[in-house]
């Protein structure tokens, strides 16, 4: 057989993701898992029943069109209308996805020639990587630094890193893993980088509805800003606001060219999925300000209670502003390397956690930092705070 590797070279050094090492892990070792970020209750008892209902009157179990179900497409529109004052026609500017995993790649497999240049701030969601590699780009990563409680973003090391070569800046807030939400002064700073420089830009913000009190003005998407309309992507989820991540129904909304370009992608892809959810969601993003007020409170209330016990197990504590993960320093426990600190977590106190370092290029810059999900019901959260306590001594 020729010595040629089976797997193509772009993918060189993915594996498998730590997502499902470390859940392995918990399965394996009966621990707390507060790794991987998913909820461990089901969302609404009325969006899970529209999808039941969904499914007996048939609606969906065939294939359904191919951009998504028109009264998902309407639904997204006015939720983009409603919150943030943006106008999108539901017929030429939104693209229903399997979750936004699926969107990220059909955006950059879409827009990236191979040699092109993406900018993703550092520590990034480790399939921005996955889709850069297999588009040809190459990545350029600007890297969230910790500094007075919180990961931020230098503007003028994004600024250098553009070139001549820059396609697109991939943009991730509410920021995963970090809980960093990103300021209106510091997105119109992006937003008038990209104008200047011509850039496209591809906005992650599934976790919109996850934004705490932190979080000055709440989240504020940048296609809204001024000369963003026409060069921006931007990419959203029911499975982080609504707690069914099973579903896997996201979106991608934009200009005509845009989506369409994602769209000749996107049906080389999955083609379509999650029939009957998609009536089930269009119903979840109408339902009353007070459920997204009492999601926003009642995570609030287990970040506050996941973040304390924490530092009172040892960790340094970056209280996120929105997400729902807490990134932690493990130095102070006399650590160093959290991938290892990871592994052997679950022997020593049943409990998961994730390394941030597999989201960095530069392992060193994120050794020490690592990420819980606090989106687990109170008394697991008790629980895994009384086990990890047991570390400081």
């Amino acid at each position: 057989m020729s010595p040629r590797p089976l797997l193509n070279r772009r993918m060189d050094g993915m594996g498998t993701t730590i997502f499902a090492e470390m859940s392995a892990l918990a399965a394996a070792t009966g621990a707390i898992n507060l790794g991987q970020g998913f909820p461990d209750t089901d969302g609404p008892e009325s969006v899970r029943e529209a999808a039941v209902r969904a499914l007996r009157d048939g609606r969906g179990n065939q294939y359904p069109p191919g951009p998504g179900v028109p009264e998902l497409r309407t639904a997204i529109a006015d939720h983009q209308a409603r919150r943030y004052g943006l106008s999108l026609d539901p017929d030429t500017e939104v693209l229903v996805t399997a979750g936004a995993t699926e969107a990220i790649a059909a955006a950059l497999l879409a827009l990236v020639e191979p040699g092109d240049e993406v900018i993703a701030l550092e520590p990034y969601y480790d399939s921005y990587a996955a889709s850069i590699a297999l588009a040809g780009g190459v990545r350029v990563p600007v890297t969230l630094r910790p500094a007075d409680g919180r990961f931020r973003l230098d503007l003028d090391e994004l600024r250098a890193a553009v070139t001549p070569r820059t396609r697109l800046l991939l943009i991730n807030t509410p920021h995963n893993p970090t809980g960093t939400v990103l300021t209106r002064a510091e997105l119109a700073e992006i937003a008038a980088l990209a104008v200047e420089r011509d850039l496209l830009v591809l906005t992650d913000e599934v976790y919109e509805h996850l934004v705490f009190p932190e979080a000055e003005g709440g989240h504020l998407p940048l296609a809204a800003f001024p000369g963003m309309r026409e060069r921006t992507l931007t990419i959203s989820s029911a499975g982080k606001t609504f707690s069914f991540t099973g579903w896997k129904v996201g979106w991608i909304t934009g200009t005509p060219a845009l989506v369409t370009a994602v769209r000749t992608v996107k049906q080389y892809l999955t083609y379509v999925s999650a029939g009957p959810f998609q009536y089930a969601v269009a119903e979840a993003l109408a339902l009353p300000e007070d459920y997204f007020d009492g999601l926003r409170a009642d995570l609030l209330a287990k970040r506050d209670l996941l973040a304390d016990g924490l530092a009172e197990a040892g960790f340094t504590v970056y209280r996120p502003a929105g997400t729902y993960f807490v990134t932690t320093d493990v130095r102070p426990l006399g650590e160093s390397d959290g991938l290892a600190f990871c592994r052997s977590l679950p022997e020593r106190a049943g409990v998961v956690a994730v390394p941030n370092a597999v989201f960095y290029d530069d392992r060193a810059a994120g050794a020490p930092f690592v990420r819980f999900a606090f989106c687990k019901r109170v008394e697991v959260l008790t629980e895994a705070i009384g086990r990890l306590k047991g570390l400081a001594s």
